[in-house]
């Protein structure tokens, strides 16, 4: 009954849902009938006017009336606002929905680059969250875009998305795993989010297998300058064990000039509830795709 009382007050209030900030435009509304004084007669309308003479009876019945209305109103503000503590409670136990900052030992590839994914904005130095299935759609969201703020308009950059966390962090045979490889990007383009160049390596979503545990998706920014960037017959075979370090040393690609990262895990394993930055033993099972 309390509950069908909030969605018709937070209807007539406009909200969309009762939620928080409905129950506190409703304790608002209350609060302020405490101190709004019923309306006065001008001093020329008393003069005018003689005031009424009210029997004992009439006085009390009066009487009991507004203590009737402000009892009902101090009920109602008790009741919004018991409503209310309960919500909060509520929503810090039981909402799924938590953005969750790496662990301290992860930031620190985190330096001036920015990812942006759909519904979940920017996930630079994040933890994918479980709710709303973000963990599963993300292994079949498109390219995500990639800021970069400090970029110079004259110059080209090389953009590298990498997973060394395959199969696993603890047993990461098959590091690095090349997710995307774009080269020839103006500075002018990725500074305001469009990776738009030489594609090496089209984009691939991040797959992590079953019980494999965190993964860490790196995302590089690298100065080309004036360099022709290409991958050896070799490279171009697989995506998995590719030896990222002998790629810039063989075009001199020195540290790179912007660089963060994200994790996530399969998502029928949210249930087990592993610590990101952990790691877990795989069993035998495909390496990512």
């Amino acid at each position: 009954m309390a509950f069908r009382l909030l969605l018709a007050a937070c209807d007539r209030l406009g909200c969309l849902q009762p939620g928080l900030h409905c129950l506190n435009l409703i304790l608002q509304k209350v609060f302020y009938s405490f101190h709004t004084p019923p309306p006065q007669e001008s001093p020329q309308a008393a003069g005018a006017q003689a005031a009424p003479t009210f029997l004992p009876a009439e006085q009390r019945a009066l009487s009991h009336q507004v203590l009737k209305s402000w009892t009902m109103r101090l009920a109602v503000a008790a009741l919004l606002l018991g409503l209310t503590m309960v919500a909060t409670g509520d929503e810090g136990d039981k909402d799924p929905c938590v953005y969750e900052a790496l662990p301290d030992n992860d930031t620190v590839l985190c330096k001036g680059l920015k990812v942006f994914y759909p519904e979940l904005g920017n996930l630079s130095c994040m933890v994918v969250p479980e709710c709303n299935n973000y963990r599963q759609k993300i292994t079949y969201w498109t390219e995500p875009i990639v800021k970069f703020p400090g970029a110079l308009d004259g110059a080209t950059y090389i953009l590298v998305m990498v997973d060394p966390d395959a199969p696993s962090r603890s047993s990461p045979k098959a590091r690095f795993w090349r997710h995307w490889l774009v080269t020839d990007i103006k500075g002018a383009d990725v500074k305001k989010g469009k990776i738009q160049g030489q594609e090496l390596s089209p984009y691939q979503p991040p797959s992590p297998p079953a019980q494999s545990g965190f993964h860490r998706y790196q995302f590089f920014v690298y100065l080309q300058e004036g360099k022709t960037i290409s991958l050896l017959p070799k490279e171009n075979k697989t995506r998995g064990s590719w030896n990222m370090d002998r790629f810039l040393s063989r075009f001199h690609l020195g540290e790179p000039e912007a660089s963060t990262q994200f994790m996530t895990q399969n998502y029928q394993d949210t249930l087990h509830h592993q610590a990101p930055g952990g790691s877990s033993e795989p069993k035998d099972k495909p390496e990512p795709r």
